[in-house]
Protein backbone atom coordinates (compact mmCIF):
# COMPACT_ATOMS: atom_id res chain seq x y z
CA UNK A 1 0.00 0.00 0.00
CA UNK A 2 1.31 3.28 -0.76
CA UNK A 3 2.28 5.57 1.78
CA UNK A 4 0.13 9.08 2.59
CA UNK A 5 0.99 11.24 4.41
CA UNK A 6 -0.43 14.62 5.72
CA UNK A 7 -1.48 16.87 3.03
CA UNK A 8 0.98 16.26 0.21
CA UNK A 9 -1.23 17.26 -2.18
CA UNK A 10 -1.58 20.81 -1.08
CA UNK A 11 2.24 22.55 -1.26
CA UNK A 12 1.16 26.08 -2.62
CA UNK A 13 3.79 28.65 -1.72
CA UNK A 14 3.44 29.87 1.30
CA UNK A 15 4.17 33.05 2.60
CA UNK A 16 7.47 32.81 5.31
CA UNK A 17 7.73 34.40 8.46
CA UNK A 18 3.67 35.05 8.91
CA UNK A 19 1.44 33.86 11.58
CA UNK A 20 -2.05 32.98 11.08
CA UNK A 21 -4.19 33.32 14.83
CA UNK A 22 -7.63 31.08 15.76
CA UNK A 23 -9.49 35.03 15.62
CA UNK A 24 -8.70 35.17 11.97
CA UNK A 25 -5.39 38.00 12.57
CA UNK A 26 -2.24 37.86 11.11
CA UNK A 27 0.83 38.84 13.63
CA UNK A 28 4.62 38.54 13.96
CA UNK A 29 5.00 34.68 14.35
CA UNK A 30 6.58 34.64 17.78
CA UNK A 31 4.26 33.05 20.58
CA UNK A 32 2.07 35.93 22.66
CA UNK A 33 1.13 35.30 25.97
CA UNK A 34 -2.66 34.51 26.66
CA UNK A 35 -4.73 35.26 29.50
CA UNK A 36 -5.46 32.68 31.67
CA UNK A 37 -8.67 30.33 30.66
CA UNK A 38 -10.43 27.58 32.23
CA UNK A 39 -7.94 24.68 31.46
CA UNK A 40 -8.14 21.41 30.01
CA UNK A 41 -9.44 19.45 32.88
CA UNK A 42 -12.29 22.48 33.38
CA UNK A 43 -10.71 23.71 35.93
CA UNK A 44 -7.70 26.34 36.74
CA UNK A 45 -4.38 26.94 38.86
CA UNK A 46 -2.86 23.93 40.20
CA UNK A 47 -5.53 21.16 38.72
CA UNK A 48 -5.00 22.09 35.49
CA UNK A 49 -1.17 22.11 36.14
CA UNK A 50 -1.37 18.22 37.68
CA UNK A 51 -3.61 17.81 34.53
CA UNK A 52 -1.44 18.88 32.01
CA UNK A 53 1.85 17.35 33.97
CA UNK A 54 0.20 14.22 33.60
CA UNK A 55 -0.82 14.21 30.61
CA UNK A 56 2.53 14.79 29.24
CA UNK A 57 4.06 12.14 31.30
CA UNK A 58 1.58 9.78 29.71
CA UNK A 59 2.79 11.14 26.35
CA UNK A 60 6.35 10.26 27.66
CA UNK A 61 5.58 6.44 27.83
CA UNK A 62 5.19 6.27 24.02
CA UNK A 63 8.79 6.39 23.82
CA UNK A 64 9.71 3.38 20.84
CA UNK A 65 8.78 2.59 17.51
CA UNK A 66 5.27 2.55 16.33
CA UNK A 67 3.89 0.49 13.03
CA UNK A 68 -0.02 1.08 11.59
CA UNK A 69 -2.54 2.67 9.14
CA UNK A 70 -3.56 5.80 8.05
CA UNK A 71 -7.12 6.56 6.47
CA UNK A 72 -8.49 9.87 5.47
CA UNK A 73 -12.13 10.43 5.70
CA UNK A 74 -14.17 13.59 4.75
CA UNK A 75 -12.95 15.73 1.89
CA UNK A 76 -10.66 13.23 1.13
CA UNK A 77 -10.62 9.10 1.09
CA UNK A 78 -7.06 7.58 1.43
CA UNK A 79 -5.40 4.79 3.03
CA UNK A 80 -1.78 3.92 3.52
CA UNK A 81 0.57 2.78 6.08
CA UNK A 82 2.68 5.10 8.50
CA UNK A 83 5.43 4.27 10.92
CA UNK A 84 6.36 6.05 14.08
CA UNK A 85 9.00 7.01 16.86
CA UNK A 86 8.92 8.89 20.16
CA UNK A 87 11.21 10.07 22.37
CA UNK A 88 12.53 12.58 24.97
CA UNK A 89 14.11 15.72 24.39
CA UNK A 90 14.75 18.93 26.27
CA UNK A 91 16.10 17.16 29.41
CA UNK A 92 12.64 14.93 29.27
CA UNK A 93 10.65 18.36 29.21
CA UNK A 94 9.25 17.55 25.61
CA UNK A 95 7.63 14.74 24.00
CA UNK A 96 9.02 14.05 20.05
CA UNK A 97 7.02 12.45 17.82
CA UNK A 98 8.21 11.53 13.97
CA UNK A 99 5.74 10.50 11.43
CA UNK A 100 6.91 8.68 8.00
CA UNK A 101 7.58 5.61 6.19
CA UNK A 102 10.44 3.70 4.49
CA UNK A 103 12.77 5.33 7.25
CA UNK A 104 11.78 8.75 6.27
CA UNK A 105 10.26 11.69 8.25
CA UNK A 106 7.44 13.26 6.32
CA UNK A 107 6.07 15.30 10.17
CA UNK A 108 6.92 16.34 13.22
CA UNK A 109 5.17 17.10 16.24
CA UNK A 110 6.39 18.53 19.74
CA UNK A 111 4.48 18.25 23.10
CA UNK A 112 5.26 20.39 26.19
CA UNK A 113 4.09 22.30 28.54
CA UNK A 114 3.36 26.09 28.55
CA UNK A 115 2.43 26.88 32.33
CA UNK A 116 -0.76 25.25 33.58
CA UNK A 117 -1.16 24.15 29.64
CA UNK A 118 -0.49 21.20 27.41
CA UNK A 119 1.13 22.70 24.26
CA UNK A 120 1.56 20.61 20.66
CA UNK A 121 3.16 22.29 17.63
CA UNK A 122 3.02 20.62 14.10
CA UNK A 123 5.65 20.77 11.50
CA UNK A 124 3.05 19.64 8.47
CA UNK A 125 4.53 18.55 5.07
CA UNK A 126 2.23 21.29 4.24
CA UNK A 127 4.85 23.39 5.07
CA UNK A 128 3.48 25.06 7.51
CA UNK A 129 3.22 24.78 11.62
CA UNK A 130 -0.24 24.82 13.51
CA UNK A 131 0.31 25.12 17.33
CA UNK A 132 -2.59 23.54 19.31
CA UNK A 133 -3.12 23.64 22.86
CA UNK A 134 -5.37 20.66 25.00
CA UNK A 135 -8.94 21.97 25.15
CA UNK A 136 -9.93 18.81 27.17
CA UNK A 137 -7.80 16.23 29.11
CA UNK A 138 -9.39 12.49 30.48
CA UNK A 139 -6.63 10.40 30.62
CA UNK A 140 -9.52 8.20 32.57
CA UNK A 141 -11.02 8.04 29.45
CA UNK A 142 -7.18 7.76 27.41
CA UNK A 143 -7.77 10.93 25.58
CA UNK A 144 -6.47 14.10 24.92
CA UNK A 145 -8.26 16.88 22.72
CA UNK A 146 -6.60 20.05 21.24
CA UNK A 147 -7.58 22.79 19.30
CA UNK A 148 -6.04 25.38 17.02
CA UNK A 149 -4.39 28.50 18.57
CA UNK A 150 -2.00 29.81 15.88
CA UNK A 151 -0.09 28.82 13.49
CA UNK A 152 3.38 29.68 11.31
CA UNK A 153 3.93 29.96 7.69
CA UNK A 154 0.31 30.09 7.05
CA UNK A 155 -0.99 32.29 4.62
CA UNK A 156 -4.55 32.58 5.06
CA UNK A 157 -7.16 31.03 7.19
CA UNK A 158 -8.72 28.92 4.02
CA UNK A 159 -4.63 27.66 3.40
CA UNK A 160 -4.46 23.62 4.17
CA UNK A 161 -3.36 23.36 7.64
CA UNK A 162 -3.98 21.20 10.56
CA UNK A 163 -6.80 22.81 12.91
CA UNK A 164 -7.23 20.22 15.46
CA UNK A 165 -6.00 16.85 17.10
CA UNK A 166 -6.73 14.04 19.35
CA UNK A 167 -4.60 11.54 20.89
CA UNK A 168 -6.25 8.02 22.14
CA UNK A 169 -4.55 5.72 24.34
CA UNK A 170 -6.47 2.46 23.71
CA UNK A 171 -3.58 0.19 25.99
CA UNK A 172 -0.29 0.69 26.43
CA UNK A 173 0.55 -0.84 23.34
CA UNK A 174 -2.04 0.54 20.89
CA UNK A 175 -2.81 4.03 19.87
CA UNK A 176 -4.67 5.77 17.37
CA UNK A 177 -3.79 9.63 16.16
CA UNK A 178 -6.64 11.66 14.80
CA UNK A 179 -5.51 14.69 12.88
CA UNK A 180 -8.58 17.56 12.06
CA UNK A 181 -7.13 19.15 8.72
CA UNK A 182 -8.83 21.84 7.07
CA UNK A 183 -8.44 23.70 2.95
CA UNK A 184 -10.07 25.80 1.99
CA UNK A 185 -13.53 24.94 4.18
CA UNK A 186 -13.41 21.61 3.90
CA UNK A 187 -12.27 19.38 6.75
CA UNK A 188 -11.12 16.13 6.72
CA UNK A 189 -9.84 13.89 9.01
CA UNK A 190 -6.70 11.79 9.12
CA UNK A 191 -6.86 8.61 11.55
CA UNK A 192 -3.59 6.98 12.42
CA UNK A 193 -3.84 3.50 13.82
CA UNK A 194 -0.63 2.24 16.09
CA UNK A 195 0.44 -0.37 17.27
CA UNK A 196 4.04 -0.97 19.53
CA UNK A 197 6.26 -2.40 17.71
CA UNK A 198 7.33 -5.25 19.85
CA UNK A 199 3.47 -5.55 20.34
CA UNK A 200 2.60 -5.95 16.72
CA UNK A 201 5.81 -8.16 15.92
CA UNK A 202 4.29 -10.77 18.94
CA UNK A 203 0.95 -10.66 17.37
CA UNK A 204 2.22 -11.69 13.76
Amino acid sequence: MRSVFCFLVFLPALAAGAAFHDDGTTGPSSPKPEAATASAAESSGADAADAAAAALARLSTLAGQWDGTVEWSGARSDKGTMSVTYSLTGGGSAVLENLGSGGVTMMTTVYHLDGHELRMTHYCAAGNQPRLKARHIDLAHGTIDFDFVDATNLRSAAAPHVHGFTIQFVDDDHLILRFRFLAEGKESVEKITLARRAAAAGSS
